[in-house]
């Protein structure tokens, strides 16, 4: 059973304060219940550590992958190989953040991998901003709380100035229309660049100009102007990409076979993205302590969680009995995709029976947590939870 402290005053007049007025409309406060849950110091550097070691991990297994040309396992489009080794194989393109979600860790259990969010991980703005201004608004200070996101993030672009000096610091962000949730993530996103010394410009995918050519281009609506943008940070899968706009999967490795610019996150997230990694991550390091078994069938005698290999917020997901039964199951638009099989662990639960899944963004670093509490699979009207480290 996991604990949970109320903090009753609510965040917005500390959000204002904090410059971060566009968080105060109603897609993203909803989410912020009045009580966290309680992280003892132990606990918060159990998840930095886990998250530092597993993303380590993850760059073992994905050098494997492309060692051992199992793209086609990982249910990588073949028209984003060649993108994927480019990007793995020059260090200035960084992966600029991800979020890993894990199981355990506050409930006297070990901590496991579920999966790791590598390419569009969202819930920035509640982790980064949102529980931070409810701590400072109940009168805490931020050493009572693991969250040094957007400091961290910040970092990050400042070593991808520091990596690529032959380009120019011009960053266009961009998202899909009618996604008021990945406008105020990339939002966030950009004011970290920004303070990083970034010229930021923001569009929608449908507005951006690609040249295979000359680079990237945003049309200034002030002048009507193109302008030349040297880096690109998209919150648009790459399989999505890949599957929707091959010619434009073409026209990006071009340009970073150029060096015309710098594509955030880089193609080769996608391999971390895959849930297939966590097949490969078993192979690599058996009966790890961070690890669920994971196989491509069900595993025999042991209850598992069927998911499919690009699914997002808990859909297509079956959880399995040990006998192979159906528990529970969420339909979704993911499900013609292969398959995976991860052994089953129950997630922490408060005492209304809503279960816990802790999420550590990892940006560099693992740089903070926070939770969301749903049901027995979190889908998404998963809410979020923030969290208070106490002794």
């Amino acid at each position: 059973m996991i604990s949970l402290k109320p903090l009753t005053t609510s965040p917005a007049v500390q959000l204002r304060n904090l410059g971060w007025d566009w968080m105060l409309g109603q897609d993203t406060l909803p989410y912020l219940t009045n009580e966290v849950v309680l992280v003892s110091p132990a606990e918060a550097d159990a998840y930095y550590e886990a998250a530092n070691e597993l993303f380590d991990m993850f760059v073992a297994a994905g050098q494997h992958v492309i060692d051992n040309n199992r793209f086609v396992e990982l249910g990588i489009p073949a028209n984003l190989i060649d993108l994927i080794k480019l990007s793995w194989d020059d260090d200035r393109n960084i992966h600029l953040y991800g979020r890993f979600d894990l199981a355990g860790g506050i409930d006297g259990k070990p901590i496991k991998l579920i999966e790791f969010n590598a390419d569009t991980a969202t819930c920035l703005p509640e982790t980064a901003v949102v529980q931070y201004a409810h701590l400072r608004a109940n009168g805490l200070d931020e050493s009572h709380q693991f969250n040094a996101v957007f400091e961290t993030l910040t970092s990050q672009f400042e070593e991808l100035l520091a990596l690529n000096p032959d380009l120019q610091p011009t960053l266009l962000l961009s998202a899909m229309r009618d996604f008021p949730e990945d406008d105020a993530n990339v939002s966030l996103i950009g004011e970290a660049a920004r303070e990083a010394g970034f010229e930021i410009e923001f569009d929608f995918i449908d507005n951006v100009d690609f040249s295979a050519e000359e680079g990237i281009f945003w049309q200034n609506p002030k002048n009507s102007q193109f302008e030349k943008l040297d880096f690109w940070f998209k919150l648009v899968p790459w399989e999505a990409i890949a599957e929707d706009e091959p010619e434009l999967v073409a026209i990006l490795t071009e340009l970073v076979r150029k060096r015309l610019a710098i594509v955030l996150n880089p193609a080769y997230t996608l391999l971390f993205q895959s849930k297939y990694i966590l097949k490969v991550l078993w192979e690599l390091y058996p009966n790890h302590p961070l690890l669920l078994e994971t196989d491509t069938k069900p595993l025999a005698g042991k209850s598992c969680v069927e998911k499919v290999l690009f699914g997002r917020e808990g859909a297509n997901v079956r959880i399995l009995n040990a006998d192979g039964s159906e528990r529970h199951a969420v339909d979704g638009e993911y499900g013609d995709y292969p398959k995976i099989y991860q052994e089953y662990v129950a997630f922490p639960q408060d005492s209304e029976g809503s279960t816990y899944q802790a999420g550590v963004f990892f940006a560099g670093e693992a740089c903070g947590l926070g939770f969301r509490r749903g049901g027995l699979i979190l889908d998404n009207g998963a809410g979020f939870v923030g969290h208070v480290v106490e002794s």
